[in-house]
C-alpha cells in the first residue's frame, strides 16, 4: 500500500492542478497563523536504528493508534529527532544508517505518510532557529534541575552544571544541558496541542509549557499553545537478560532485546535464554519475580485481548512450566510482529531497486517546513526579526 501511495503522489505532483495548489499553499506560508480548532499532535523518536519491543509497545503502536483514530481536524507530526542524537558522539555512517532504518520502521509499523507528517528533524532548519530564540527565555536554574543530563552522565540528583567535572566522568556539554530547549522548540513549532509521552518525559513537557508561557508573557502574545499531555499507558518492557533494567539499544548484549525485524528463530532463541528464576510455576510479581513478570508483560502487551490484566494472564499460566511459558511468549511475539517485519523488509528491498526513500524523507520534510515556516514568520514578526523593515 505504501508503494501505491508513493506512485500516486508522484503522478499527482506532475499535474497542473498540483502545481497550482502548491503555489497557493506556499503563498500562505508567509501569512500569519490563524486560530484553528484543529488538534495538533507531535512526538519524536531518536534514530537508534531498528526499534525494539520497548519502543514499539511504549510509543510507536500508540502513534499508529492516534493516527488511525484521528478525525479530519487532527494534524499529526512524527519526527526522527536526529539533532537530539548528537548530544553524544555519533559515527557518521552509522547515524545515516540508523536514520534510514528508523524511517522505514515508522512506515512498517503503520504510520501513513499520506495521513501523518513523518520527517527528520535536521531537515527542518526552523527547529534550530526556534531553539535559539527560546534559549533567550530559558532559565539556567530550571535547566539545572532537569534530570536527563544528570542521568546521562550518571551524576547525583543534586549535581550542578557549575560543579567541577569528576575525573571519571565526561564533561557536561552545552548541547546535552540545553537539549530540553530544542525539545520545546520541536513541540511549539507546530502549534502542538497534544503530546503523547511516557511518564519519564512529563518533566520536559512541563518545561515546554513554562517556555511557552514565558515567551507569550514577554511579548504580549498567544503565539504558542500550552500543549497537553497524552500519557501513554505504562508499558515498560524490561531487558531479557537483566529484567530490572529497561530494554535498551545501548545494552551490549544483543540477547537483551527483541527487534521488530527479528526472525522467528531469533525471537525463539532470545526468549528461550531470557533470565527468569528457579521457582516452580508462574506468578506475576515484578519485585520478587521480575524475569517471569517481564515475559507476562510482553505477552499481555502484544495482545491485550487475551486477558484483563497481566496478573490475570499469569493466573491462566500458573501451572505451566517455564519452558512452555517461553514457547508461548515467543509464539505471540512472532505472530504480532510478523506483518511489521515483512513490511520493513519489503520497503528496504524496494529502496534497493528504486532508491525512493530519500524522496519520501524530502517530501515529509517539505510538509513539516511548510507549517514550521508559517509559525516562524509570526515569531520573527513578534520579535522584530521579520524579513522586511516595514511594520
Amino acid at each position: 500500500m505504501l508503494f501505491q501511495r508513493v506512485h500516486a503522489l508522484r503522478r499527482a505532483a506532475a499535474s497542473p492542478q498540483y502545481t497550482l495548489n502548491c503555489a497557493r499553499f506556499i503563498s500562505d506560508v508567509v501569512a500569519p497563523v490563524k486560530p484553528r480548532s484543529y488538534k495538533n499532535i507531535f512526538s519524536g523518536i531518536q534514530p537508534t536504528g531498528v526499534p525494539h519491543l520497548g519502543n514499539y509497545l511504549g510509543a510507536l503502536r500508540q502513534w499508529v493508534k492516534l493516527q488511525n483514530e484521528a478525525d479530519n481536524k487532527t494534524n499529526l507530526y512524527f519526527s526522527i529527532v536526529d539533532l537530539h542524537a548528537i548530544t553524544v558522539h555519533q559515527n557518521a555512517e552509522q547515524l545515516r544508517r540508523w536514520r534510514k532504518e528508523m524511517l522505514v520502521s515508522l512506515y512498517a509499523v503503520g504510520l501513513d505518510p499520506a495521513r501523518s507528517v513523518i520527517f527528520c528533524q535536521s531537515m527542518v532548519p526552523q527547529h534550530s532557529e526556534l531553539m535559539w530564540i527560546l534559549s533567550c527565555h530559558a532559565s539556567m536554574g530550571y535547566l539545572s534541575r532537569m534530570t536527563q543530563w544528570k542521568s546521562k552522565l550518571s551524576l547525583p540528583e543534586n549535581a550542578s552544571p557549575l560543579d567541577a567535572t569528576p575525573k571519571d566522568k565526561p564533561a557536561l556539554r552545552l548541547g546535552l544541558f540545553s537539549y530540553p530547549v530544542l525539545q520545546a522548540a520541536d513541540v511549539l513549532l507546530y502549534g502542538t496541542t497534544h503530546v503523547p509521552v511516557g511518564e519519564d518525559q512529563a518533566q520536559h513537557l512541563e518545561f515546554t509549557r513554562e517556555l511557552a508561557a514565558s515567551f507569550n508573557h514577554a511579548h504580549s502574545t498567544t503565539v504558542f499553545n500550552q500543549p497537553e499531555t497524552i500519557l501513554s499507558p505504562a508499558k515498560r518492557v524490561m531487558s531479557l537478560t537483566n529484567p530490572t533494567k529497561k530494554m535498551s539499544k545501548s545494552d551490549a548484549d544483543v540477547k537483551s532485546r527483541i527487534l521488530i525485524t527479528d526472525e522467528k528463530d531469533v525471537i525463539e532463541k532470545k526468549i528461550k535464554s531470557a533470565l527468569t528464576d528457579s521457582i516452580e510455576g508462574v506468578a506475576y510479581d515484578r519485585d520478587a519475580r521480575p524475569g517471569v513478570s517481564n515475559l507476562i508483560d510482553i505477552m499481555y502487551y502484544m495482545d491485550e485481548s487475551v486477558a484483563a490484566s497481566p496478573e490475570e494472564l499469569a493466573r491462566d499460566f500458573k501451572d505451566v512450566s517455564m519452558r512452555a511459558l517461553k514457547e508461548r511468549v515467543a509464539e505471540v511475539v512472532d505472530k504480532n510482529i510478523e506483518p511489521v517485519r515483512t513490511t520493513y523488509n519489503d520497503i528496504m528491498a524496494k529502496d534497493e531497486r528504486d532508491r525512493y526513500l530519500t524522496d519520501e524523507a524530502t517530501h515529509g520534510a517539505w510538509k513539516a517546513k511548510s507549517q514550521a515556516g508559517r509559525k516562524m514568520e509570526v515569531v520573527r514578526s513578534i520579535m522584530g526579526l521579520q524579513r522586511t523593515f516595514e511594520a
